[in-house]
């Protein structure tokens, strides 16, 4: 009997145990006000293969890019000259929302993390520990949440930005259609 392989209850062969996927990092060019803002040209982002070539499925939030949510589906190309993959076009969304927090008061912190999870939320933070990065799924009833938020912000505790929101979610909001 191999490693990679077991005999199940019955005595027969198993399959193989699945291997973890492989994530590939894509460049996402930032516009020259962002770029600064961010201190590079480019955040790259973890993405991960789909049945299509070319296409990408993201798998985490971004702090920078507009437009990207977890999950969304882009197509990339390779950039030979710069040795990596770059994104080329978003082709179709998750149902996840992108939504930004920047933290002003240092107490607010924790306000944001019980808030966050009792939304059910994830986050990433930055190195500096005052930008967050929040990916909104698509069962989150983002308009209680963005309630919640603005209430934050008009504490002056924080700041916020809508990076990329789902048709759903800006359906509940009662926005128009946009480029998300």
């Amino acid at each position: 009997m191999s490693s990679e392989n077991s005999l199940s209850p019955s005595g027969r062969e198993s399959a193989p145990e699945s291997k973890p996927e492989r994530l590939y990092k894509v460049a996402f060019d930032l516009p020259d006000k962002t770029a600064d803002w961010a201190h590079a040209s480019a955040e790259r982002l973890w993405t991960g293969k789909t049945f299509v070539k070319m296409e990408v499925q993201v798998r985490n939030t971004p702090f920078y890019v507009k437009g990207i949510a977890f999950g969304d589906i882009v197509r990339v190309r390779a950039d030979h000259e710069r040795r990596e993959f770059v994104f080329e076009e978003f082709v179709s969304e998750s149902g996840h929302s992108t939504v930004r927090v920047i933290i002003k008061d240092d107490d607010a912190g924790d306000m944001v993390d019980a808030m966050l999870r009792s939304f059910d939320c994830s986050w990433e933070i930055d190195t500096t520990g005052y930008l967050w990065a929040i990916d909104v799924p698509p069962h989150v009833d983002y308009a209680s949440m963005r309630v919640a938020l603005l209430d934050v912000v008009n504490e002056g505790k924080i700041g916020i930005e809508e990076g990329a929101l789902a048709s759903a979610h800006r359906d509940g909001l009662g926005l128009p259609e946009s480029d998300r």
